[in-house]
């Protein structure tokens, strides 16, 4: 086939028509317009470039829609070029979006942005977003703005900023009633919560379960409280890897309780393993720290009879020593 021919037909079938002819589903409420996550039962491919490209989070697989048909299907290029040229005109269902589409890219930098944002403040909308509907406490709150890492997000929104070594922001969660998402044009690190040089390391899949165990576990001074955005950049790998290799540092993988959450545990498991670092994992009874963290205020401390998962503080497998 011509290299024409292939151009033409790489136009014609979006990935996400490989993925609903597969058995994949979008989650709406984990997507957004430029990064769309489709699941099936484990597996979960993100489709980006309006439906150009993909990547895997969970491992280091991307590409456009032909490696996407081998790689679900492990079959050569040459085969899923037929697979590909089967599906043109098949039409994916189209998600019914929350927010409007940007008629531009934005004018300012993202540094610019993040600097023109409000610091949060009692009273208002993302202070009450925080602390009314997510049960974040005001001491977790005040710390987060302390360590200028949270700003007012429109119509309530709240941003919690990841930051290089540096200290310098590089992008922002995006988290409110009605919106989740990332800052457009911004590169995803982690987002830190803690003492910078503390050594017990509590990754966790989102900003909102970062701040949400640091409830729990009441600021421990000892632990610095990251979020990797639910991503798994080769920026955030190596942000990660720095921390872990600091002499005395112990990692915590308290993801969410869940199969991508497992996934994630195993490759911070993998991390500390290659620093020769102290491993453990710590689990919510809930889903995720945030849902764990409003039963725990719900129950006012009494404890679910019905679980088998394990609490905060309690180890999950094998924890090295260290």
């Amino acid at each position: 086939m011509e290299k024409a021919d292939l151009e033409e037909l790489r136009g014609k079938v979006p990935c996400s028509a490989v993925l609903e002819d597969a058995g994949f589903a979008l989650d709406l409420k984990e997507s957004s317009r430029k990064a769309m996550k489709y699941r099936r039962t484990a597996e979960i491919i993100i489709v980006i470039h309006d439906g150009k490209g993909w990547f895997d989070p969970l491992s280091d697989a991307k590409g456009d829609v032909f490696s996407l048909v081998e790689h679900l299907d492990g079959i050569p290029f040459a085969a899923a070029l037929y697979v590909v040229a089967e599906l043109v005109g098949f039409v994916p269902s189209e998600p019914v979006w929350t927010r409007a589409a940007r008629d531009r890219a934005p004018d300012l930098t993202i540094v610019e942005r993040w600097r023109v944002r409000r610091k949060p403040w009692p009273g208002s909308a993302t202070w009450r977003y925080l602390h009314d509907t997510r049960h974040i406490p005001e001491p977790v709150i005040r710390k987060a703005i302390s360590a200028n890492v949270l700003r007012e997000g429109p119509k309530g929104s709240m941003w919690a900023g990841h930051t290089d070594h540096a200290g310098q922001v590089t992008g922002w969660e995006e988290r409110g009633p009605d919106w989740r998402g990332f800052a457009t044009g911004g590169a995803k690190i982690l987002f830190r919560l803690g003492r910078p040089d503390a050594l017990r390391l509590c990754v966790t899949e989102a900003a909102i379960d970062a701040m949400s165990l640091a409830a729990i576990e009441n600021l421990r001074a000892d632990t610095l409280y990251l979020s990797t955005g639910g991503g798994w950049a080769p920026a955030t790998a190596q942000a990660l890897h720095a921390q872990a290799c600091r002499p005395g540092a112990h990692l915590v993988a308290a993801t969410d309780n869940n199969a991508q959450g497992e996934t994630y545990a195993g490759r911070l498991r993998d991390l500390a393993a290659e620093a020769g670092r102290g491993f453990e994992r710590i689990c919510p009874l809930e889903d995720d720290w945030n849902a764990e963290l409003g039963r725990k205020q719900e129950s006012s401390g009494k404890d679910r009879k019905d679980g088998c998962r394990m609490p905060a503080g309690r180890l999950k497998g094998d924890a090295s020593p260290g």
